[in-house]
């Protein structure tokens, strides 16, 4: 999910009066932040409508912009960071031990751990394009801070701990399972070293008696070093797009996307649900 754009222009500031402190020009990442419809549009992407939109705020308050703003001194997300590390260590404890029954205590206290790590929940806050949303001080600004991984890790436990706080376990298990079902699959993928092709048309063929179909959509490059795009396409619909210096390897990596696409894992689980039902509809 591609970054959002700053929410309105900023006006030139007026000249200072002789005498008077150059003002600071406003933040167009502040405003966004604190903007209605930048808060809208989050709300949107995670799938949940703030009772107290303070929570939400303070979530995306970086403590590098409260020391900036005394006035907003203790207004800073880490203690909702402490409470949402809690929660997302019991929703991926809950979810494995769930969905995982053949699994030995240690294979999910390992996977557990692989999937709570700062790397991992900094991936999900990118996804969910979190740090275009955050309250940074300018040093915190200049130096990077908004793509930096721990403070999208932060980010995102304090989001799940404002979520908690506002509206409860579900919706924040919610939240949680979408973004974390298709990192536990390629976790696990790439520790069975299965082939994702292979992967995918078992997939595919379980949930709709269908077999993906690969197509070549770009060439790039000279003939000794040609980069090759091909995207899988599952009933007329692209799932996934890899490149690569041969057809083959690209088609591997559009597999491995696909099979990551949150969109694809929902609708075969519902297919297969249904297939398990059918036989208890028949007369």
């Amino acid at each position: 999910m591609g970054n959002r754009a700053p929410v309105g222009e900023p006006q030139a500031p007026s000249a200072p009066e002789e005498g008077q402190p150059e003002p600071l020009p406003p933040s167009s990442l502040e405003r966004g932040a604190r903007d209605e419809a930048a808060l809208e549009e989050l709300q949107a992407r995670i799938g949940v409508r703030f009772e107290d939109i303070s929570l939400l705020r303070r979530a995306l308050t970086h403590r590098s912009f409260t020391n900036e703003h005394p006035e907003l001194a203790g207004m800073d997300n880490e203690r909702l960071e402490f409470l949402g590390d809690a929660v997302l260590d019991f929703l991926a404890g809950s979810y494995l031990f769930t969905h995982y029954p053949e699994m030995r205590e240690g294979e999910l206290t390992n996977l557990r751990a692989a999937i709570v790590r700062t790397e991992t929940l900094a991936e999900f806050a990118e996804g969910l394009g979190l740090g275009s949303f955050l309250l940074l001080g300018r040093g915190e600004e200049a130096s990077g801070g908004r793509t930096r991984p721990a403070i999208l890790c932060d980010t995102f436990e304090a989001l799940v701990g404002a979520i908690y706080v506002d509206q409860g376990l579900e919706p924040a298990r919610r939240l949680f399972e979408r973004l974390a079902a298709p990192k536990v699959q390629a976790i696990l993928r790439e520790a069975r070293g299965r082939d994702p092709k292979t992967e995918l048309q078992e997939l595919t063929q379980m949930a709709w008696q269908l077999t993906p179909e690969y197509r070549t959509v770009a060439e790039q490059g000279p003939d000794h070093a040609k980069e090759f795009t091909v995207e899988v396409w599952i009933g007329g619909r692209p799932f996934g797009r890899g490149t690569g210096p041969s057809k083959q390897k690209a088609a591997m990596e559009a597999a491995r996307a696909a099979l990551s696409h949150p969109d694809l894992l929902q609708l075969a689980a519902d297919a297969q649900s249904l297939a398990e039902e059918e036989p208890h509809r028949r007369p």
